[in-house]
This record gives structure tokens, sequence and C-alpha cells, in this order.
């Protein structure tokens, strides 16, 4: 998937109308640790605490444009996703209906509510919710708003042309990137072409939701089950297949980390950097941790991608030392 220079430059505009760029950081505590020079990119500074806020803000722009008569949306989300449409739906006055399944981050659908969305409970896990989505779109005539496509890719690969510009003069060896439904993947991918980089490229996806790890390595699309109880964000059952396609063809390599890793990574983000980062969000570091024998002395890169953890879950994690 790639973007002519204009696209990107008029992602950046619209991103930029909403919110600054949001920085990077290399952290000491977490180079002493690791051996390595670690660059993060805080997408947890976003005004919705997560990188998916850059997407909803391409898109709707866009949808305004070519599609002025929608006035009322929806979409499925375990959170962040929701909170992007609720966002950039606010600004464009649309009403939107976010679909959620039952046993969802308390916190993430109180956010989402204070968007102003209509929040709807359906099913156990993303997928069933996805499809009462499609259900709901059908039968009332609603624009539905996908969790991956080329126009939520085009702007959230603006944080990854502001992390490989800052890092311009020396780029890290390795970007590890998490993986949830692709977006995020296939946005770095596309800022590494725009940005004409040589880093590598590594997806880190949930040991509990393996699917594009096992398709990755398949060559094609596979389903797996999914039981993470701390990377909601990662926890996809059937993979996207142009998401797929880019992984396949862009990653140096796809991972796995499991809740205890991640756990693992949420402590230690919270002691090196004292940044709040929900499991997906800290899925990176994990992966970097598991792989610290390989990258010493190199430079190396994490997406901190979203920080909305329930306050709950995070006290739990924070007193598993």
């Amino acid at each position: 998937m790639r973007f002519t220079r204009e696209e990107i430059a008029a992602a950046r505009r619209t991103v930029y109308a909403a919110m600054p760029p949001t920085p990077q950081y290399a952290w000491p505590l977490l180079a002493g640790r690791l051996g390595c020079t670690v660059w993060t990119k805080h997408e947890n500074h976003t005004p919705a605490g997560a990188f998916k806020l850059r997407g909803g803000l391409t898109y709707f722009e866009t949808l305004a444009r070519d599609e002025p008569g929608v006035r009322h949306v929806i979409s499925a989300t375990r959170g962040n996703h929701g909170q992007s449409v609720g966002f950039a739906a606010r600004r464009h006055g649309l009403a939107a209906t976010i679909v959620v399944p039952h046993g969802n981050s308390v916190e993430k659908n109180a956010a989402m509510r204070a968007l102003g969305v209509t929040l709807v409970e359906h099913g156990d896990e993303f997928q069933t919710a996805s499809e009462h989505a499609a259900h709901l779109a059908e039968r009332d005539g609603l624009h539905r708003v996908p969790s991956f496509h080329r126009e939520l890719v085009r702007g959230v690969a603006t944080a990854y042309v502001e992390f490989f510009e800052a890092l311009a003069d020396a780029p890290p060896e390795v970007l590890f990137v998490p993986i949830g439904l692709g977006s995020g993947f296939a946005a770095a991918a596309a800022a590494r072409a725009h940005c004409g980089v040589k880093t590598r490229l590594v997806g880190v996806v949930s040991a509990h939701a393996t699917a594009y790890l096992d398709s990755f390595r398949a060559g094609r699309a596979i389903e797996a089950p999914v039981s993470t109880r701390l990377a909601d964000g990662m926890a996809c059952r059937t993979p996207v297949p142009e998401a797929l396609a880019v992984i396949r063809r862009e990653a140096d390599e796809v991972v796995a980390v499991s809740d205890e890793e991640v756990a693992a990574a949420m402590r230690t983000l919270f002691t090196d950097t004292h940044n709040v980062a929900e499991g997906a969000g800290a899925a990176a570091l994990a992966a970097a941790m598991q792989q610290r024998s390989r990258w010493q002395g190199k430079t190396v890169g994490i997406a901190l991608t979203s920080g909305n953890v329930d306050a709950a879950m995070f006290a739990e994690v924070l007193s598993q030392r």
C-alpha cells in the first residue's frame, strides 16, 4: 500500500488541524535495560490516547468530501477505533453508533460515550460485534466505517513519517509494530517507503490471538481463537486480506508475545518512562525485550500505540511484580 507525497502531505494537514505531532524519545532506562538505544514513538499522547485517531480524521475528511449525504455512521471496535470514529464524526457533525462485545473495557466504553457515540453491546468477541455492525448498517442504511481501509492507513502513516523523519540521520535498525487488524503495520510500511529508510519492520501479535502470525507463516489467511485477557487491541480472530498481503510483503518477521510478557512490558514502561500503556500499546516493547540479545548495541524503535487501559486492570498488572 503506497501513497503519493501529496496524499501524505494532505493527511498531515488533516491530522495536524486536530492534534500536534506526537513525540519520540530515547529513554535512558530502557536503553540500560535492553542494552541498546530504544526510541519510543508515543502515540499514547494523541487526544484519544491511541494512534487510531489519525486514521479516523483522514477517513472522515474523505467521506465528507466524497459522500456528503452521509449523516450517520456505524462501526465495531474494542475501543480505540471507536474513539477515533467518535472523535472524527463529532468534528464533522455526524451521528455515530459503535458496536462493542460484551465485557469490553469499561473506560474505553465511557470514553466513546463521552464523544457522543451510541454504544451497542453485542457478542463476546470483536468478530461477532463486527458482524452485528454490518447487519445494523444494512438494516438501517448506515455508512459502515471498516476497521481496515486505505484512508485509515493514510492517516496513521503520518505517525511513522514523523518517527522516521525525526530519526533521519540515524534510522533504527528495526521497528516493532503491534498488529491488531493491521492498519498500524500497513501505515509503518507506507511511511518507510515514503521516507526511503531501510529499517526492518517486525510485526507483533498476541500469543493468545495468532491469526496474523499463523497466516504469515502459512502464506494464506488462517483464523485462530482469541483468548488474550490483556491485549484486547490485538484480539483478532480473522485476518483482513488486504492487511495480510501488506504484512507478508513488508514484514521482516512476525513474533508473538504472551500476556505475561505484555504485562512485564507495561510495568517496564511505567517504571522507566512513567507512561501508561495498555496491553496492545506495550506489545512492541514486549517483543523488543524478548529479542534483546539480538539487538545489543543497536538502535531499536518501538511504537507505544495506546494507553487506554482500565485503572483496575493496570493496578493488577503493576501489582504482579
